[in-house]
């Protein structure tokens, strides 16, 4: 097996994991009688698990721990902790499990992306078809409990959702030992003993700030996405319940289609304007359903703008970071972006747009108003792109590889 095959199948493990469990964890909390407080303290786990992994976990990757060993021990000791959300139903135990599962979890998505990087020959090229491979994890393992749960499946049966994501996690544990050997950078002559420090210096540098402030409000707006979107395809467009997540579900099959083609877009257009076009296609995105929330064949063909928004915006920024940071703090510059997309973007977006839905909810009718709704990330990331255009300034136009014919 190729290393690029052998790459693209820890990718394809690694975001099983998520896809497994992600679709139905409010619902099943919600079965077991959380309260809201509650799901939202479950739902900032990942931030903090974000912030952890700068100032702890990624450490070790960078300097003191193998790549795939600390793949190998993550994924080991989160399949037992998704297996302790799976067999506990009260809400301080679960929590407990969930959030260690997450601070296991979390940084692995940073350092799965470093040993892509550090055991390809031309990451810049090949990246983008390597990470494809999650997206096809994501889409394999989610389908199935579509038709295996049912929509009137109880909490009992809902749990199964962990079982399946541990089995998946102890798979890699496993799979992690194969990969190739990634060895900590221990000897980088003069640097910081503590990677994440020297990441942050890295701030100080105009367009580091620039990309890490465009890359916090593109995350509010891609988390948002998932909080609002299934709500407005059955309350507002009209979409079954039981189809819904088939039409979401379209933008993953896009997104394989754009991360395959990312490398040679790379190459074309630059960093900026790949970029660009990215956060473009959420103001496009959204303003279709602000404007066009009757025509549901607009709606459902508007969801193929969700490969662009992630390849050509999120993707494109884990190989800009490998490009432009020094080799040995890359697993804790991607552990940062991390912080910013799986973290403070996803407990912004889960406090900004609920709290906006709540206010635009007509008292009388309980419809909400989702054309001012929609124009909120619409105007966020046409003010993102205003600021890249402005002032990103990479230190190279595009990377120097080219890609494959």
């Amino acid at each position: 097996m190729t290393v690029q095959a052998r790459l693209f199948l820890m990718m394809v493990l690694q975001l099983a994991v998520w896809g497994a469990w992600a679709p139905k964890l409010f619902p099943y909390m919600s079965m077991l009688g959380f309260a809201p407080w509650q799901q939202s303290l479950v739902g900032s786990c990942w931030g903090v698990a974000a912030l952890a992994g700068i100032f702890f976990s990624n450490q070790f990757a960078d300097r003191n721990f193998a790549a795939e060993r600390f793949m190998s021990v993550s994924h080991l000791l989160g399949g037992l902790a998704l297996v302790g959300c799976a067999f506990t139903t009260s809400f301080w135990p679960f929590f407990a499990c969930y959030l260690v599962f997450s601070l296991l979890y979390v940084p692995t998505l940073s350092v799965s992306n470093s040993i892509a990087f550090a055991n390809l020959k031309e990451p810049a090229r090949d990246f983008g078809a390597v990470r494809m491979g999650g997206t096809v994890g994501w889409i394999l393992v989610s389908w199935p409990f579509i038709f295996l749960l049912g929509a009137q499946a109880s909490a009992d049966q809902v749990r199964w959702i962990f079982l399946v994501a541990a089995i998946v996690s102890f798979a890699l544990a496993a799979y992690s030992l194969t990969l190739p050997h990634t060895p900590p950078k221990r000897d980088a002559a003069g640097a910081d003993p503590l990677a994440w420090r020297e990441t942050l210096k890295l701030l100080r540098l105009p367009f580091v700030a620039v990309l890490f402030l465009v890359t916090f409000i593109d995350s509010v707006i891609h988390n948002g996405y998932f909080v609002m979107a299934d709500a407005f395809l059955t309350d507002r467009v009209g979409i079954a319940g039981n189809l819904s997540m088939v039409v979401l579900s379209l933008g993953q099959i896009a997104e394989i289609v754009t991360m395959f083609v990312l490398g040679g877009v790379l190459i074309r257009l630059g960093w900026k304007v790949t970029m660009i076009v990215g956060v473009l296609g959420h103001a496009a995105r959204f303003a279709v359903f602000a404007f066009a929330a009757d025509s549901v064949p607009m709606i459902v063909a508007v969801q193929l703008l969700h490969g662009v928004c992630y390849a050509f915006f999120f993707a494109t920024v884990y190989i800009f970071v490998d490009a432009a940071f020094p080799k040995d703090v890359r697993s804790s510059a991607q552990g940062l972006f991390n912080f910013l997309i799986l973290g403070v973007g996803n407990v912004a977006a889960a406090f900004l747009f609920p709290t906006l839905m709540g206010r635009l909810k007509d008292p009388a009718t309980g419809a909400v108003d989702y054309q001012s709704l929609f124009l909120v990330p619409t105007g966020m990331a046409l003010v993102a792109v205003l600021l890249l255009a402005l002032f990103f300034r990479p230190p190279t136009r595009a990377p120097q590889t080219a890609p494959a014919a």
